[in-house]
């Protein structure tokens, strides 16, 4: 069985050599192999994916971007390279350490054992956790807006919907039809997960402790949060009556 890692870059010179040599280094029982999808990063990102995947060949691979287009669409472009190259599963994860490398084995056995179609490593399940340093405010906010705002609106049992350390079956990823998926923001993970959870799909959350990054500086602000809490209700709106009967037929996935 194959995984391809994506990696949506801008501006991780710092992170990006740091975390490509720690999923290098990491023993699975799939054959992992990564995808840097970069947005034309001025401070050379793209190039450092480019001396990864001259050195790994087999390994690493890139793909480059005109310039800043949004978090979604650099996954959607990494999701249909990975239904292209017909690998078993798609793993999407941040390269600055805030989702750390070593829960990947734990999404893979809910996967392989448990049977999910979609695993999500989760800071608000029992057992997960955020950063130490993070103040009360952020805190709350982060845990409102997972477990009490989006579960209320999207009558989901999903406890980290905005979270972005997601393992997923390219099966799904096909089923789901990616043309569904409009989001282009940090709400892009709710409206992929919502979508998932409406045509049936299985998804278990597993425990991770959730970092700040070690280097660069974030690009969440609160306009952005902002926009992500009022977009959810679009994403009510677009894909409420979606149900199992829904997914993309295989007749049109193997077409």
């Amino acid at each position: 069985m194959d995984m391809l890692i994506i990696l949506p870059t801008y501006n991780e010179a710092e992170n990006l050599p740091k975390m490509l040599d720690a999923l290098l280094a990491l023993e699975l029982p799939v054959r992992q192999s990564m995808l840097v999808v970069d947005d034309n990063s001025p401070d050379g990102t793209g190039q450092i994916a480019e001396e990864y995947a001259a050195r790994y060949p087999d390994r690493v691979s890139v793909l480059h971007r005109a310039g800043k287009q949004g978090l979604g669409t650099a996954y959607i472009a990494g999701f249909k390279v990975a239904i292209e190259r017909g690998v078993d599963f798609v793993l999407q994860m941040d390269s600055d350490f805030s989702h750390d490398p070593k829960y990947i084995p734990d999404l893979l056995q809910a996967a392989l054992e448990g049977g999910y179609d979609v695993v999500i490593g989760s800071r608000y399940v029992q057992g997960g956790s955020v950063d130490e340093r993070w103040g009360v405010g952020r805190k709350l906010l982060s845990w409102w807006a997972n477990s009490v705002y989006v579960r209320a609106i999207l009558r989901t049992p999903i406890r980290d919907a905005t979270g972005g350390f997601r393992l997923w079956r390219t099966e799904v990823l096909r089923g789901m039809g990616l043309d569904r998926i409009r989001s282009n923001g940090y709400v892009f993970q709710v409206e992929t997960a919502y979508v998932a959870e409406r045509l049936g799909y299985r998804i278990a959350e597993v425990p991770i402790h959730f970092p700040d990054r070690r280097l660069g500086q974030s690009k969440m602000s609160f306009r952005v949060q902002s926009e992500a809490a009022l977009r959810v209700w679009q994403v009510l709106w677009r894909h409420r009556k979606l149900n199992p009967t829904m997914r993309v037929p295989l007749s049109e996935l193997n077409a």
